[in-house]
């Protein structure tokens, strides 16, 4: 039977009844047994509560009988744990607490949503608590607890497992918010939270837990429970399990071979999707740079399920639901308008901002949030950016660099959306393309402040072009940046959809940059500025990459040279 692609599907259980796709990383449950409290953050969209899901089917005794129907055809099925449905499983999703309010109303939620899950499970383990104990819903959840661990204590019970996801979720909305008060007080030593934490860290202690499986977003409030609980491991960066969560690019290649056999997708067709997925939602490396990176897994399924079901590629690479919201750079730069013009100028102009390993792995605490100097971490935790090497971070992929370029038009007041339907409509209807650079001069360029002109470089025009292009074209194209090739990567392709008028249309970009004063050296003017014969030769080394790739391919060549504000050249090159 044809497999199928449950995108957003968390349901591990349903995942396996409906023949769902499923990137097996069930090896690493073995590897987190060797793993005292293991707190594993990974931004959002990367899976996180589908793991939970798994490894709470793993370990509940109550699906002991399921074990071969959940498990039997991944690799931990075939070699599983002594630990396999041994524990009664306690699974708590801190997501559903309402952080607004008073602390006392953020106490009631946290109380409700942790006491419903407590009555589950004695419901759910009847035939081995046989009444023994109940939840008492009026009380606070460590009293019940607490309660629960008793009984398994008196009656020699299989011990609990629990996990934690979204640990951080409610509070991050008030870090967020900037309610710091009521942060302080959720997180002092006397706090309903802090309590709960001390309640699992006896558990720990006495053994009646047998272990605890902690994931969220950023390490901020684990940080700010160390006094209650400081049993925890973080192995969000260690090396073993840097791709625990997300795809690897062998992963998606098996996933994508599957995928082209029960769909009958082209070859050829595979391939420019194979392109396309690796520039909008690859690149995360979290632990080393130089290593195999990760796939943003949700995103790249959402891709997929259109990618099945239409043969084609969507007009939107990511869904609007699931966005990185740039809401999070507005709520981290706050009042401080200037530095936050400051941040994302330096990523849509250099791509790139400086960043100290200690940060990342050193205590992280509320009040640093909001730091200067730790922005680049924020950025990291929220998957907004990545390392580029043990010096400086950088965006991703294209889908940050549309976002933090769309941030940059807004912090800069430049209108992307009211006069550019005739520029658009001309090159679909003719794609010119030194006409339409030259409508992106006039009508995007000239909004620039001046004051811009002194930081930007070519990585500039070639991310703001795209990105202008991107909100127009993308029914018809998908675009590269920096696309590598045997002598080189390429500034920016159009490539024409396969399933579109523009289908096998490439259009190659190099971009070159001069400042104000370096062209003022030049002694010329920007009508008389020759083309270089190396920049020729250096698109001709891309392009026969490019040609040896897709010989079928119609290639059109084009060097743009930009002189500050001053002006541009388009030259074409012939093949």
């Amino acid at each position: 039977m044809k497999k199928r692609i449950l995108y957003a599907n968390a349901n591990y259980e349903e995942m396996v009844s409906k023949n769902g796709y499923f990137v097996d990383k069930t090896e690493y449950i073995d590897k987190l047994e060797y793993i005292e409290n293991p707190v594993f953050l990974r931004p959002r969209r990367f899976g996180k509560s589908l793991w939970c899901r798994i490894l709470e089917c793993y370990y509940n005794i109550g699906q002991k009988d399921d074990f071969e129907k959940l498990f039997g055809q991944t690799r931990i099925g075939k070699n599983p744990t002594p630990l396999r449905n041994s524990f009664f499983v306690l699974h708590l999703d801190f997501s559903v607490i309402d952080p607004t309010g008073s602390i006392a109303d953020i106490e009631k939620s946290f109380n409700l949503t942790c006491n419903t899950h407590l009555q589950s499970l004695v419901r759910s383990y009847f035939k081995w608590f046989q009444g023994n104990v109940s939840v008492d819903p009026e009380i606070q959840a460590p009293a019940n607890l607490r309660s629960i661990l008793n009984t398994i204590s008196d009656f020699n019970l299989p011990r609990l497992y629990i996990i934690i996801d979204e640990y951080d979720n409610f509070a991050n909305q008030l870090i967020v918010s900037r309610k710091h008060d009521l942060y302080r007080k959720l997180t002092g030593d006397d706090s309903f939270l802090k309590t709960f934490f001390k309640t699992l860290k006896e558990g720990r202690k006495t053994g009646l837990i047998s272990n605890l499986y902690i994931t969220g977003v950023l390490p901020v409030t684990i940080d700010d429970l160390a006094s209650g609980f400081n049993v925890a491991t973080f192995i969000t960066l260690e090396p073993e399990f840097e791709s625990m969560l997300g795809f690897t690019q062998s992963e998606t290649d098996r996933l994508m071979d599957q995928i082209c056999q029960d769909y009958g997708i082209d070859p050829s067709v595979r391939k420019e999707a194979d392109d396309l997925i690796r520039n909008h939602y690859n690149g995360y490396h979290f632990v080393n740079p130089e290593g195999e990176a990760v796939y943003n897994s949700t995103i790249l399924m959402y891709f997929l399920h259109y990618f099945t079901r239409y043969k084609a590629i969507p007009r939107h690479l990511t869904d609007m639901n699931l966005k990185t919201d740039i809401s999070w750079v507005r709520l981290l730069t706050g009042a401080d308008s200037r530095y936050a013009e400051e941040f994302v100028d330096q990523l849509t102009i250099h791509n790139a901002v400086r960043y100290d390993d200690r940060l990342l792995t050193q205590k992280f605490d509320m009040s640093q949030f909001f730091e200067r100097g730790y922005f680049p971490v924020s950025f990291f935790y929220l998957g907004m950016l990545t390392r580029k090497d043990d010096f400086y971070l950088k965006l991703p992929n294209m889908n940050m660099r549309q976002i933090f370029a769309e941030y940059f038009n807004e912090l800069h007041r430049i209108d992307v959306s009211t006069k550019y339907a005739d520029m658009m409509q001309n090159f679909v209807n003719r794609p010119d393309l030194p006409r339409l650079f030259a409508d992106y001069w006039d009508l995007y360029i000239s909004q620039l402040p001046e004051a811009v002109f002194q930081k930007v470089n070519e990585n500039f025009y070639r991310t703001t072009f795209f990105e202008l292009c991107s909100r127009y074209l993308s029914k018809w194209f998908i675009w590269n940046l920096e696309r590598s090739y045997p002598r080189g990567k390429t500034d920016l392709e159009f490539v024409g959809k396969y399933h579109e008028k523009f289908a096998g249309k490439r259009i190659v970009i190099e971009f070159k940059y001069y400042s104000n004063a370096e062209f003022k050296k030049r002694r010329t003017s920007v009508e008389k500025f020759a083309l270089r014969k190396k920049d020729t030769h250096q698109l001709a080394g891309y392009v026969q990459g490019l040609k040896e790739e897709y010989p079928e391919a119609d290639i059109s060549q084009y060097v743009i040279y930009c002189f500050g504000n001053k002006g541009f050249r388009v030259f074409e090159i012939e093949s």
